[in-house]
């Protein structure tokens, strides 16, 4: 065999040999996405699994008063009647904070609904007393990012000088 064709058949095997591993960390690319898709849809699906469960569990304690006194953080003193509203209205805000971390709403599209929620006094009590409780939160958790929102938006309602309390706050600054 000539020098030609044994550098030529070093070569084709070497291309070969590239090919082959070019297919191989595609190959691991693609594996690796699939798992990310899969990890992505396994949080959704226990996302809106604890989303069932929170609230099967608050309406257990809306319903019961023996079962609120288990997750009464508010006080002692906080009348059943009101621990009951305070219950609903957590079950309000919850929602939104799920809404905004499945994607199907976006920060300026809670604005909105939180604006509503405020006009409630009920509502702003709640959310008063729900204060030291979002206290003991991680800062750096988007709980904690969408109560601060929240927190601005209510200090806002509560110094505008309007009565047309729907266009209070710029919900791409919170």
């Amino acid at each position: 065999m000539s020098a030609v064709a044994l550098a030529g058949f070093a070569l084709g095997g070497a291309t070969s040999a590239l090919t082959r591993q070019q297919q191989r960390r595609e190959e691991a690319r693609l594996r690796a996405e699939q798992l990310e898709r899969d990890e992505v849809a396994q949080r959704r699906r226990a996302r809106a699994h604890q989303q069932r469960m929170h609230w099967a569990l608050l309406v257990k304690a809306i319903d019961d008063p023996s079962l609120a006194a288990v997750i009464n953080t508010y006080g002692a003193d906080v009348p059943l009647d009101k621990l009951r509203q305070y219950f609903y209205a957590n079950a309000w805000y919850v929602n939104l904070f799920h809404l905004e971390q499945s994607g199907l709403i976006d920060q300026e599209q809670v604005h909105g609904p939180l604006r509503d929620l405020f006009q409630s006094p009920v509502f702003r009590e709640y959310w008063r007393a729900s204060g030291p409780n979002r206290a003991t939160l991680a800062d750096s958790s988007d709980e904690v990012r969408l109560g601060h929102l929240a927190d601005r938006l209510l200090e806002e309602l509560e110094e505008a000088d309007t009565d047309e309390w729907w266009v209070v706050g710029d919900p791409s600054t919170s």
